[in-house]
């Protein structure tokens, strides 16, 4: 099997609840030396499409639709082509969809043309990402498991092949993922982990959406005493 991941670490600005925060975001590009997937782009188009390089882009994978993955996600997904019948289906969880139309129709406001403003408003991911759906890149499957919390449509993706878990804004090394420590439903994104760590290997790799690599075993480890942030968000 000739797959390999690479990863490109991006830097910009996401906004929720009308707060900044800057974030450092891991883009993982997957595949051989023709073609890959692209995992989380984010912030920096030209950084990613840097890597990827003269390899075809087969699809762009999102798992989850905050900002700073859709700000970059059709240049990403176009990879150069002008032609929009070329560009790479771009895929996301139908739960997030209202992320990505308040995004897309934000956008469209800003716009002067009325026929591009139209253009914006009507677009859609090209797949509905699905628990257990498969992806395969050289020889690598990518299975999609919804991990719901981060956001309504969070999903993580293992690949067996590979030895990883690509988990997102689910999870990060020491902690339940987040951007600027602000969490949406952690309950829910709490049984999202503990379901998504119990049945794997525990030295299975997690390469996370931010930060440094872990592995399942060590944050399975650390799962219990998490519960404690959800009940300190209780008692505010």
């Amino acid at each position: 099997m000739d797959a390999r991941i690479e990863q490109v670490v991006t830097s910009g600005q996401v906004t929720l609840d009308d707060t900044e925060y800057e974030v450092e975001t891991n883009t993982y590009i997957v595949g051989d030396d023709d073609e890959v997937i692209v995992i989380d782009p984010a912030n920096d188009a030209e950084a990613i499409l840097k890597e990827v390089g003269d390899r075809e882009v087969m699809a762009v994978l999102l798992t989850d639709g905050n900002e700073h993955r859709l700000s970059v996600v059709l240049e990403v997904a176009a990879a150069g082509e002008e032609d929009e019948e070329n560009w790479a289906p771009i895929a996301l969880h139908r739960a997030d969809r209202l992320l990505w139309r308040d995004f897309f129709g934000r956008l469209a406001r800003e716009e002067d043309d009325e026929d591009d403003a139209k253009a914006l408003r009507a677009l859609e991911p090209d797949i509905w990402l699905e628990d257990g759906g498969i992806f395969e890149i050289a020889e690598a499957q990518l299975e999609i498991m919804h991990t719901p919390g981060h956001t309504p449509g969070s999903v993580s993706v293992i690949s067996e092949q590979l030895g990883v878990l690509f988990s997102g804004d689910t999870l990060h090394r020491g902690r339940p993922g987040s951007i600027g420590g602000v969490y949406d439903d952690l309950r829910k994104q709490l049984n999202s982990i503990g379901a998504l760590l119990t049945p794997l290997p525990k030295d299975l790799r997690v390469l996370p959406g931010q930060g440094e690599e872990t592995t399942v075993g060590d944050e399975d480890a650390r799962w219990e005493s998490w519960g404690a942030l959800a009940n300190e968000g209780d008692d505010e």
